[in-house]
């Protein structure tokens, strides 16, 4: 029998027999956070309300500052979050490796203040206000064990420059970005995932994710593309572009991509008329999220595609050839999961041929 308290699922990972958590009731830019523990990594959970402040500080003798809880079983991380700060705490101890502010009042990041210690690994601080005119240049840049930079939910403009070139994850998530700061990523080799999504950007420049060698996932949905924005890594396999304003997808918006594995564009107002026939054919897709849209036909996918959605838009008809184009032994489509519910399309209306293409199905829902 599973259990499952405070959202927080144990996992143990067979291939490093390392024991980690997937944290999944706090937001975090809408991406979960794997913890390590072998590697001393903390709780993300917020301490308020589940500890005693005072028993700690009675037993803990180590530096702790007054605004801060410092537990014992996580000596190296300072818990900050929710305290109506308007700036981050002086006298931080040497010892800081994890650093949690989240749901304060914070509007600045001050080198001053970050430069007393230079082993920072996390620095979260989501659900604060500040501003990219009060982030002092460099003030990250001397922090060269820095792996995770969170600002979600801030008052961000721009994406900053000087950050560490050890960072592995950037989220930026719901700020008000338009643009990107000159030459911000041109150091980030190791950055993995980038989150952008729910910010004010119409365009990607080229050179604007210059630098980005290993990104992973990327994630520009809910902003104010009107085409599948260029210069993006080649390297990103998750691509997550919906509810932005789209007027079309063209053949080539995807060329490039060639270890392209997850891509979303649900919720962009496409249609059939405006969207290559082509244009998601990508031997290297396995998921493929069209859902809530205005396509009347299915577009063409490749065999090796595994899950499709297409709920919720105004499909009329099941064309075969859109997911097969010949069939035989060993020409038919990979696909699992196929979601055509909320269309106008029923199931009778599926040509009888539709098995021996979709024979590894396991489930349809229209």
């Amino acid at each position: 029998m599973a259990v499952q308290f405070c959202a927080v699922w144990v996992l143990l990972c067979g291939f490093d027999t390392a024991w980690a958590l997937l944290v999944t009731d706090m937001d975090y830019g809408g991406i979960p956070l794997w913890i390590n523990r072998l590697l001393g990594e903390p709780s993300v959970l917020s301490l308020q309300g589940r500890i005693d402040p005072a028993w700690f500080r009675a037993n803990n003798d180590q530096v702790c500052p007054e605004q801060c809880d410092c537990p014992i079983q996580w000596p190296t991380s300072l818990y900050c979050d929710n305290r109506g700060l308007e700036n981050i705490p002086k006298g931080l101890p040497q010892r800081t490796q994890y650093l949690f502010l989240q749901g304060n009042n914070i509007s600045s990041l001050s080198y001053s203040i970050l430069a007393n210690f230079t082993g920072l690994r996390w620095l979260i601080i989501d659900n604060n206000q500040l501003e990219s005119n009060k982030l002092e240049v460099g003030s990250l840049q001397s922090q060269t064990q820095l792996r995770y930079f969170f600002a979600n939910r801030n008052n961000l403009t721009s994406v900053p420059g000087g950050l560490p070139a050890g960072l592995k994850q950037l989220r930026l998530a719901n700020n008000q970005i338009t643009s990107i700061s000159p030459g911000a990523f041109q150091n980030l080799q190791n950055l993995t995932l980038l989150l952008l999504q729910g910010n004010r950007l119409q365009t990607i420049a080229e050179g604007d994710l210059k630098g980005l060698v290993r990104l992973n996932l990327l994630d520009v949905s809910e902003n104010l593309f009107s085409a599948v924005p260029r210069h993006l890594p080649p390297s990103v396999q998750q691509l997550y572009l919906s509810n932005n304003p789209f007027s079309g997808v063209d053949e080539g918006s995807f060329e490039g991509f060639l270890n392209l594995k997850y891509l979303r564009l649900s919720h962009c107002g496409l249609q059939s008329s405006t969207v290559h026939p082509q244009a998601f054919n990508h031997s290297s897709l396995v998921e493929l999220d069209l859902s809530y849209n205005k396509l009347t036909t299915i577009p063409t996918v490749p065999r090796t595609l595994q899950y499709l959605y297409l709920e919720a838009n105004k499909i009329q008809e099941f064309n075969v050839t859109s997911f097969c184009r010949e069939v035989g032994p060993l020409s038919y489509s990979r696909m699992k999961i196929l979601r055509l519910d909320g269309n106008e399309l029923t199931y009778h209306q599926l040509p009888p041929d539709w098995v021996h293409c979709l024979r590894v199905l396991q489930r349809i829902y229209i």
